[in-house]
């Protein structure tokens, strides 16, 4: 027990590096092991100026966390025969069209939605789902990537206009249904509403009934107004640069986005996120209530497409076949107010989460830390190593260029002093050698994976950078 306090102790002085680098108002963490608490803490403060500290029943969004709820709520309609993953989507959407190649849209399955394989790049669709609440938020303009301002377009608030901004959108796939993967959200928004379609009810209170209230997940919901009502919930908090210095401030209006719900709008506690872990490690059983099979717990787990070197997606969930000897189960979430992690190792009975209420904070690797140290590893030990690669400084002439995606994200790649360089948001990063066409970005304590992806004429047409591929303009 001692040694264990010690452990944590040094736990903690890793974690406080990290919030005061990133300048995060509050962060909840824990961590169970068979069942077991073993750590949890509040850190910092859920609302600043009130001086009201994190709990452990403190409500905060989890952003694309959502997403493993919704293959869940995906597999349960499977187990009942009321669908099949390897089902054409149009059997169920029939409104959808793949853009750029529609004579391709009737080999797209469900599968191809839940792995982000469909062929869709990423869009610019989530800015007018989220138009609604983004019009009322002064703080919109300092959240990375979704510039409303820049764009033209009527909000997206059903399925249908959804499905029709895809078809009509002006983009090339990445390659046929099945070939390529890039994350997207459009795909998950679209599982939401085959949820909606096969089982006659809306997404959320299917979710609720099927997952969230047998799993005993209380204060978890997708309702701002219910958010609203409860006395321990997170305020807001957003990031500005003033004088070349970041502030933080609070910026209440939460965002919301009922057309793409499923992929990324679910609110909970870690008490709750630590019962939903349960259900994975202990075979879809969580306080005597079969949620799920133990059979589609492994189908949601399996390591269908890779990501990068070390990293595959499964449904609603990477994969790490080998976290320093075993298989890491995880997923993250980042959106306004938010940087969350769910993560899980089955074979050793592990399941954490973090919560937090401010963008861009690495809480990946505050979880890993915790992982670190039940696995008995120091608490700094990197997700994954990358051994050098030799390449001909020659060769980089040919990834030069600027990359950027419907979505937001804008990078360019140039060449300074003989050494391959990323330049985002105005910072330049090196990048280092790890394969062939295969580099590394130290971003947010970590070392982030890059490929570069090239067309049938040998030229590279993309840039893939942790989950997303990127288009070379």
């Amino acid at each position: 027990m001692v040694e264990d306090q010690l452990k944590f102790e040094q736990y903690e002085k890793y974690v406080d590096k990290i919030q005061k680098k990133y300048h995060v108002p509050g962060i909840a963490v824990a961590l169970n092991k068979k069942g077991e608490n073993i750590y949890q803490k509040g850190i910092g403060f859920r609302n600043i100026d009130k001086g009201l500290e994190v709990t452990k029943d403190t409500i905060f969004g989890i952003a694309s966390v959502t997403k493993s709820f919704t293959c869940m709520g995906i597999m349960q309609l499977q187990e009942k025969e009321k669908l099949s993953v390897h089902d054409q989507v149009v059997k169920y959407l029939p409104e959808f069209q793949l853009p750029d190649e529609p004579h391709l849209t009737d080999q797209v399955t469900i599968h191809h939605f839940m792995t982000h394989t469909s062929g869709l790049p990423p869009l610019s669709s989530i800015s007018f789902a989220l138009m609604r609440t983004m019009d009322k938020d002064p703080s919109a303009d300092d959240y990375p990537g979704l510039k409303l301002n820049d764009k033209e377009g009527l909000a997206i608030d059903t399925f249908e206009q959804l499905m029709q901004f895809i078809g009509e959108t002006n983009v090339t796939l990445l390659g046929k249904p099945g070939e390529e993967f890039s994350y997207s959200n459009d795909c998950y928004a679209l599982l939401g509403a085959i949820i909606e379609r096969v089982s006659d009810q809306t997404y959320e209170s299917f979710i609720s009934e099927n997952i969230l209230q047998p799993a005993g997940m209380k204060n978890s919901t997708f309702y701002l107004e219910e958010v609203k009502k409860s006395s321990d919930v997170t305020e807001q908090y957003s990031v500005k640069t003033v004088d070349g210095k970041e502030e933080v401030y609070a910026a209440p209006v939460w965002w919301d986005a009922r057309a793409m719900r499923g992929a990324g709008f679910l609110r909970s506690t870690m008490g709750d996120m630590l019962k939903y872990a349960e259900i994975f490690i202990n075979d879809g059983v969580i306080d005597g209530n079969q949620i799920l099979s133990s059979k589609s717990i492994e189908e949601m787990m399996k390591p269908y497409v890779k990501i990068d070197q070390t990293k595959y997606y499964g449904y609603g969930l990477m994969i790490t076949p080998d976290f320093h000897g075993v298989k890491l189960v995880e997923h993250g979430g980042s959106l306004k107010a938010i940087s969350s992690q769910l993560s899980m190792i089955p074979e050793k009975g592990l399941g954490g989460i973090v919560l937090t209420n401010l963008v861009g904070v690495p809480a990946f690797q505050i979880m890993n830390g915790a992982m670190n140290l039940a696995l008995g590893l120091s608490v700094d030990t990197p997700y994954a190593y990358y051994p050098d690669y030799t390449c001909s400084k020659e060769i980089f002439t040919q990834y030069v260029g600027e990359y950027a995606s419907e979505e937001g994200a804008n990078i360019q790649i140039s060449v300074e002093d003989d050494q391959l360089v990323f330049i985002q948001e105005n910072k330049v990063f090196p990048l280092r050698a790890v394969g062939k066409h295969r580099f590394t970005v130290k971003l947010k304590e970590a070392e982030t994976p890059i490929r570069f992806v090239f067309n049938e004429k040998g030229s590279v047409r993309a840039l893939a950078m942790g989950v997303r591929q990127i288009p070379k303009k």
